[in-house]
């Protein structure tokens, strides 16, 4: 999502997982299996009372609580770690979005799965273009190529007087949109303990039918992860910090000392530190506030208690957005994956190997990594439902090391143990309450970690990369007994790996020389019609280059109709978007888009009928897709 970044500066937690960047493995590539085992499952367990609840979050939290507390600053990536970001639909791949009355095709957000959308900073629903631009929303109306609509977003802080919201992306369904983004003011309005500069996820339902204007707002305690949309209802997953004020324990000449106090400070917290607040405000001005319910909160077999994973659900046709029937899980969470009816949130359990660091306590062997995978049902409208759980070894890269497919989860993880580094896909069934291994496939990569995933049908693509780019080929037909069947080493890596139909593949990603320092841009047309036999057919180089889209897949296009590929890329010139064509054998450069300005740098490209738009800050371009004449230039 999502793709921004959040500063929890005082409550991201170094023991509850909070994401940052994966280290390179090292070592040399091999496929020979290194098994590291299945992990034990666990079931999520609801509390039984509020008394039960309190007793429990008290207990674990004094368990992990270090010298200085739970916080020593933190950033948290929404989307799901290092590339994320988590994106890309199989409608777009086969010619975008069914256009509505009126309106001409379009290619839409480049989702991860058909029928599911992602928030992003720019929509289309074919007669305009909807977007986010210094604070404000933007309508754009395709036809007359002028914008339509303008709303300044956000409340005013009444210490400052300046914006206290900050609005980063949005999702839209028929005449509604629904803005993402931040409430500072909470973070001053807001109960003891909270952090200076820490916000408050806030959503915003904007009505489009006509002048655009807010029918609904809803702020909740703690920081956005990521949302998913299905027809019109969206699904917004948000992570919360306990707010508990910790004595001042620089007084103290140890940390036994210090520790001591934080606990009691943790034994004394009452349960509503760690219930989630929020606030819902409709168009007619009335407020109504609640808590997350005791009754709707459940736990894992190990938890830290430092964080608490929520999800809202919010009816975009609505009057206004209503309480958000939340459901909570005391975890962290830093992948959101969906597919329609099932939706899940993945959390890397990083606190485990962290937890003896931080209260300086010697582990007699490193603790193995994990990921905890937390599934709900939202194939109704109304608040999901718990459904499953379970754990695999490693750590995920982003959503898409994650796919259902057949009431299979496959999912993809890097694991780094005692020096030794290696990659697995593991194939998990629904029993009961539990996700339990139905079978995997281990050793990829060895002495290398994951660069990219890409899962289509009952095939798997795995990028490992260290030195060089071994793309593994997976049949996961049979789900007790996945394997590999090909693999191929070139230079570089792909980071995001994109299907072009008829056993084609697109990679975007760095060329690397013989020692594995990166070159530069890079996209390679990848022939996978024979999985055993995997080869390259052609690539395109941009030296020095490098692109968004390598970490965001939104900021990716291809648009089959033509064969267009669009992809933003800055170097040491201006910034720009290379147009490339792709047909089955050859990818060649067809030109170059710029926006006005030295450091101009554009976010997104869109089709809409024979139009290709781009996105920057300062404004879109309108570009013939075929002959890439400019059209029009809209400022926002």
């Amino acid at each position: 999502m999502r793709r921004s970044l959040v500063v929890l500066s005082a409550l991201c937690v170094a023991l509850s997982g909070c994401t940052g960047g994966r280290t390179p493995a090292t070592g040399s590539s091999s496929a020979q299996p290194v098994a590291p085992g299945p992990a034990p499952a666990f079931k999520l367990v609801a509390f039984d009372s509020c008394e039960q609840l309190l007793s429990s979050l008290r207990d674990a939290a004094a368990g992990v609580v270090g010298p200085w507390g739970f916080a020593n600053g933190g950033t948290m990536w929404r989307g799901g770690g290092v590339a994320d970001t988590n994106a890309l639909g199989r409608s777009d791949l086969a010619g975008g979005k069914a256009a509505a009355p009126g309106a001409q095709e379009f290619s839409g957000t480049n989702n991860h799965e058909a029928g599911v959308d992602e928030p992003d900073i720019v929509k289309t629903d074919g007669k305009r273009i909807v977007t986010l631009a210094h604070g404000a929303l933007k309508v754009v109306d395709v036809a007359s190529r002028t914008v339509s609509g303008s709303l300044t977003l956000g409340s005013v802080d009444d210490v400052s007087g300046k914006s206290a919201t900050n609005v980063t992306d949005l999702l839209l369904a028929g005449d509604r949109a629904l803005v993402l983004g931040y409430d500072y003011k909470a973070s001053i309005d807001g109960p003891p303990g909270r952090a200076p500069g820490v916000s408050g996820a806030q959503m915003t339902l904007v009505d489009l039918a006509g002048a655009p204007k807010v029918i609904g707002r809803f702020t909740i305690d703690g920081g956005l992860l990521d949302a998913r949309q299905v027809g019109g209802t969206a699904r917004v997953v948000v992570v919360s910090r306990p707010m508990i004020t910790f004595p001042d324990t620089s007084k103290f000449d140890n940390d036994d000392a210090r520790i001591a106090a934080n606990r009691s400070a943790v034994t004394a917290a009452p349960v509503e530190a760690w219930l989630p607040k929020w606030t819902a405000v409709d168009g007619a001005g009335k407020r109504t506030e609640g808590r997350v319910d005791c009754g709707a909160v459940s736990r894992p077999t190990t938890y830290s208690a430092t964080s608490m994973l929520t999800v809202l659900t919010f009816d975009l046709a609505g009057a206004a957005l209503g309480g958000g029937d939340p459901v909570s899980v005391v975890a962290d969470g830093d992948t959101v994956y969906a597919n329609g009816p099932s939706l899940y949130v993945a959390n890397d359990q990083r606190w485990r190997v962290m937890a003896d660091t931080v209260r300086k306590k010697v582990a007699t062997s490193p603790a193995r990594p994990l990921t905890q995978v937390f599934k709900f049902d939202i194939s109704g409208a109304g608040r999901p439902r718990f459904v499953a759980s379970g754990e695999v070894p490693g750590w995920l890269l982003n959503q898409y090391s994650m796919s259902e497919w057949d009431g299979h989860l496959r999912i993809a993880t890097t694991t780094s143990l005692e020096n030794t580094t290696s990659s697995a896909v593991y194939v998990l069934r629904l029993n009961g309450g539990q996700l339990t291994e139905a079978g995997h496939v281990d050793g990829l990569g060895k002495g290398e970690r994951i660069y990219s995933v890409r899962f289509i049908g009952t095939t798997g693509y795995v990028v490992t990369f260290r030195q060089t780019d071994p793309l593994y080929t997976l049949d996961l037909s049979n789900p007790s007994s996945p394997k590999v069947v090909g693999e191929l080493k070139i230079p570089g890596y792909s980071a995001y790996l994109h299907p072009a139909g008829d056993g084609r593949l697109l990679g975007l990603g760095q060329d690397a020389n013989a020692q594995g320092r990166v070159q530069g841009l890079q996209v390679s047309l990848f022939d996978v019609r024979d999985p055993a036999h995997p080869a390259r057919l052609a690539q395109h180089q941009e030296k020095g280059g490098h692109s968004e889209a390598e970490y965001d897949p939104h900021a990716f296009l291809y648009w089959a109709p033509l064969g267009l590929l669009a992809v933003p890329m800055w170097d040491n010139q201006q910034p720009t978007v290379v147009v490339l064509k792709v047909s089955d054998t050859a990818i060649t450069e067809a030109g170059a888009i710029t926006h006005p300005g030295r450091y101009t740098t554009i976010r997104r490209s869109l089709i809409v009928g024979g139009t290709l738009w781009t996105l920057s800050e300062q404004g879109l371009k309108a570009t013939d897709a075929a002959t890439l004449a400019e059209q029009a230039w809209i400022a926002l």
